[in-house]
């Protein structure tokens, strides 16, 4: 996390928001400084799951992106759209890409996700194979796990091979 201030931060103030929601709380199970401990550790426990998700789906993009040998940048022949939210909660993104070059070839592209002050969410990488030449082709980006909050989606790297 210590790359990540921003979240370290965000983590934190939810973890101390939690306990201080619960120190007036008790189960009769044991005392507010245990429910306290209690939520500051569940908060803990779900800031670091997000990170996790985050650095797999990282991970998972770089080595989509690496199977595109020999590609060469294509940012400008991809369009996104507005994101969604779909109904299993993830956020989704339509983008069309062109293919400008003089024959068929294959699309790599890398959409992040961010927050509205532009940390990152998520990562995804969507392949859209063998687009004929002068032509374009649809895709939907999906999420890897439930975004919450305003989610911009804006295209990462975008390989043509």
């Amino acid at each position: 996390m210590a790359g990540h201030p921003a979240r370290w931060t965000t983590g934190a103030a939810l973890a101390a928001a939690v306990a201080m929601g619960l120190t007036g709380c008790s189960d009769n199970t044991g005392s507010p400084s245990e429910s306290v401990s209690k939520a500051a550790s569940a908060a803990s426990s779900l800031a670091s799951q997000a990170n996790d998700a985050l650095a797999s789906a990282t991970a998972e993009a770089g080595h989509r992106l690496d199977e595109a040998k020999g590609g060469v940048d294509a940012r400008s022949s991809v369009k996104l759209g507005a994101p969604t939210t779909d109904s299993a909660g993830r956020t989704t993104v339509p983008m069309t890409v062109t293919n400008s070059a003089d024959s068929t070839k294959s699309f790599a592209v890398q959409v992040n996700y961010k927050d509205s002050g532009g940390n990152l969410l998520d990562t995804v990488v969507v392949t859209l194979h063998d687009v004929p030449s002068g032509k374009s082709a649809n895709g939907t980006a999906r999420s890897t796990h439930k975004l919450s909050g305003q989610v911009k989606a804006e295209v990462g790297t975008a390989l043509r091979y």
